[in-house]
């Protein structure tokens, strides 16, 4: 006979003096013990020998699931494979899984080190955020959702950091796959703007006086590099491109004449009018300056952490990152993402107010209206001092420079 739920209900539990075996279909039966435990099983013959394997327990395995799992048996057995000695290799293999964390070790230290300027970052994003949750659990396990209900969440709270996380635990699984550690990617169609809503509003952001104290707060307390914190404050004090700190010599900085000359190559628009930036070197400023020059024997101003090639692009960018994240997580202030150029957008705004719109636009590097190729830098440098004397003093305000 067929079995039935209503039979497996009423027998599950029922005492009886001796084991007993009830056939269903297709080869499959279940075993009753005397104590009324029934176990679904598999009845098939593989090389010559008669074979019985163990399904799963009644009612933790319904009927109908325990068919699906024969039927699954039984094409292992098409394939000339036993299915005993498959569920041993499915369950050993299970016993021996890679944890989340695990793996993420294994491709930080084989690639992320070796690839990433951020490398440090990213492995701190994934301590505060991530391994506490579902780090101890097997990489093949970690579902879709289980993924998901961590990146809204930051999504909402920390954009950048969510992006940063997806990024990489994207290309952790995608590391993985390649060596048949997880079967699918289940992150390799999700991505930041599209499924979590991340927005950077590029172009809108200037920080407000309460954020600018709370940003230079995080910069002091922070464990990041000397180096990277001197970068953060002097990007807002001069409202600077950030490439033009990064790709800096020290020469570019005339202690003696107390200016800071950005040559053509390195200053976006002396590559068309031909025109160094010269901008004045005052005395808070002069203070990290000095400080970065004794950080590293090379020529160049701030370098890499091999300490002779220039600050790359991607060791700077998640900076701003780092500083949003230690806000929220240690002071549980929340900010809108921010990014290196806001922090020259919200120079420039602030010297609206310190002086006159041609000057200003001149500080940041910009051709002055009418004038492209005919001023000069050195002309308007008592003007350009006048106005970042008022924006130090307003910084020194909002924080302790």
């Amino acid at each position: 006979m067929a079995l039935t739920e209503a039979w497996l209900k009423a027998n599950n539990g029922k005492a009886r003096e001796k084991v007993e075996e009830v056939a269903d279909r297709d080869a499959m039966s279940v075993r009753i013990s005397p104590k009324g435990k029934v176990v679904f099983q598999l009845r098939y013959r593989f090389a010559g020998k008669a074979e019985r394997l163990d399904l799963g327990t009644y009612p933790h395995l319904s009927l109908k699931d325990a068919r699906i799992k024969a039927s699954e048996m039984r094409s292992l057995l098409d394939k000339g494979q036993n299915p005993k000695v498959e569920e041993r290799v499915k369950q050993q293999k299970y016993i021996e899984a890679s944890t989340l964390k695990e793996v993420f070790d294994d491709w930080y230290e084989s690639y992320c080190i070796k690839k990433k300027t951020s490398a440090k970052d990213i492995r701190r994003s994934f301590e505060h955020h991530v391994f506490d949750e579902i780090g101890d659990l097997p990489i093949e396990r970690i579902t879709l959702q289980q993924w998901l209900a961590i990146l809204e969440e930051l999504a909402e709270e920390v954009p950048s950091i969510a992006e940063r996380i997806l990024t990489n635990a994207k290309q952790v699984l995608k590391w993985a796959k390649k060596r048949e550690i997880v079967e699918v990617n289940v992150l390799s169609d999700i991505y930041a703007k599209e499924d979590l809503g991340i927005e950077k509003n590029r172009g809108k952001r200037v920080l407000t006086d309460e954020e600018i104290t709370m940003v230079w707060k995080a910069i002091d307390e922070s464990k990041a590099l000397l180096k990277n914190k001197i970068f953060l404050k002097l990007c807002l004090m001069y409202g600077c491109r950030n490439g033009e700190l990064r790709k800096a010599l020290k020469s570019d900085f005339d202690l003696k004449r107390k200016v800071w000359i950005v040559p053509v190559e390195n200053n976006k628009v002396g590559k068309k009018t031909g025109r160094e930036i010269v901008r004045p070197i005052l005395p808070e400023m002069e203070e990290l300056i000095v400080e970065a020059m004794s950080l590293n024997d090379s020529e160049y101003f701030l370098t890499n952490d091999d300490d002779v090639t220039p600050m790359g692009h991607g060791s700077s960018n998640s900076l701003a990152a780092n500083v949003m994240e230690r806000l929220r997580r240690h002071y549980n202030f929340h900010m809108p993402h921010w990014s290196l150029h806001d922090l020259r957008r919200t120079a420039r705004t602030n010297f609206s107010a310190f002086t006159s719109r041609d000057v200003a636009e001149l500080m940041i590097g910009h051709v002055m209206p009418g004038e492209q190729g005919t001023y000069d830098y050195y002309e308007y440098l008592p003007q350009q001092i006048e106005a970042y004397r008022k924006w130090l003093d307003k910084l020194n305000s909002l924080t302790i420079i």
